[in-house]
C-alpha cells in the first residue's frame, strides 16, 4: 500500500507539537492507506518519538487509525452506531471532515446540585468540577455545553488542557475510557446566556441533550448541551433490538 504524504511541518508555538502532528496525520489519513512509520515521522518532524507515539495514540483512541501487527498503522473509515453515539465531540467532529474547537468559559470546583451528584453518585459534601466549554465547527458555534465531574476522579482537571477531547484527556491521563453512557433529547427556545454564547437570536430552536456517561460502572460526567437547530440534526437507524443514532452538521 501507498503511505500518505506529509507536506505539513511542525512548529515551535502554543499548540503541543503532538497535537499539530495528530491534526496532520488526520488531514492526511486515507482509509485504507498506512502511515509512515515512527521513524519516519520522528525524521520528517524532529520530534521526539514519544510525541509521535502520542499523536498516533490519540488518533487511534478517536477511531481513525488502527495498528495492524507485523504491517504498520492504517487509517480506517469511521465506525457508526453505537460507538459513535459515545463519541466527544471533537472526535464527531472529526469523522464528517470538520475542524473542532473549543473555547473554555469557566471551571470552578463546587458541590453539585442534587440531581447532578446522585447521578455521579457523590455525597452530599463532595465536590465536582463545574465546567463550561463553547464548541465550535469549521468556526461556527454549534453548542454549549455545562458539564460537571468528580473531583476525586479528575483531582487536577483544571491544570490540563480544556479546549480539546476530554475523552481522550480521561483516557490518556486519567485512565478513565468512556464506555457507557445514558442520554436523553428533547428541544427547547435559545434564551439569555445560551443563547448569547452560541451567537444566536432569541428563541432560536435548540436540541438539548443530557448525557450521564461512565467509564466502567464509574459515572465519569454529567453533561447538558445545547445545540444549534438551525446547525445540527440528529439521524436516527432503528432496529428491532437496538437503535444507533448519530449527530451531523451540515457543512
Amino acid at each position: 500500500m501507498t503511505a500518505v504524504t506529509l507536506p505539513d511541518q511542525i512548529l515551535e508555538g502554543p499548540v503541543p507539537k503532538h497535537r499539530q502532528l495528530r491534526d496532520v496525520l488526520a488531514r492526511l489519513a486515507v482509509p485504507g492507506e498506512a502511515i509512515p512509520s515512527e521513524r519516519d515521522l520522528t525524521a520528517t518532524y524532529g520530534v521526539s518519538r514519544a510525541t509521535v507515539r502520542k499523536a498516533i495514540d490519540t488518533l487511534v483512541y478517536e477511531g481513525l487509525l488502527q495498528r495492524t501487527h507485523g504491517l504498520g498503522t492504517f487509517a480506517i473509515r469511521p465506525r457508526l452506531g453505537t460507538q459513535l453515539h459515545l463519541a466527544s465531540f471533537t472526535q464527531d467532529m472529526h469523522r464528517r471532515g470538520m475542524v473542532p474547537s473549543t473555547r473554555l468559559v469557566s471551571i470552578r470546583r463546587e458541590v453539585p446540585p442534587d440531581p447532578i451528584a446522585r447521578a455521579l453518585g457523590l455525597g452530599p459534601l463532595d465536590r465536582a468540577w463545574s465546567l463550561r466549554r463553547l464548541r465550535l465547527a469549521d468556526g461556527q458555534a454549534i453548542a454549549l455545553e455545562d458539564a460537571w465531574y468528580p473531583v476525586s476522579l479528575l483531582p487536577d482537571l483544571d491544570h490540563h488542557d480544556l479546549e480539546s477531547s476530554l475523552y481522550a484527556l480521561f483516557q490518556n491521563q486519567y485512565g478513565l475510557t468512556i464506555d457507557g453512557a445514558e442520554q436523553t433529547l428533547w428541544g427547547e427556545a435559545a434564551t439569555g446566556d445560551v443563547a448569547r454564547l452560541i451567537a444566536c437570536p432569541e428563541h432560536t430552536p435548540l436540541l438539548v441533550f443530557r448525557r450521564v456517561a461512565s467509564a466502567g460502572d464509574r459515572p465519569v460526567e454529567y453533561v447538558l448541551s445545547w445545540y444549534r437547530g438551525d446547525r445540527y440534526e440528529v439521524s436516527m437507524s432503528l432496529g428491532s433490538e437496538a437503535a444507533a443514532s448519530r449527530a451531523m452538521v451540515p457543512s
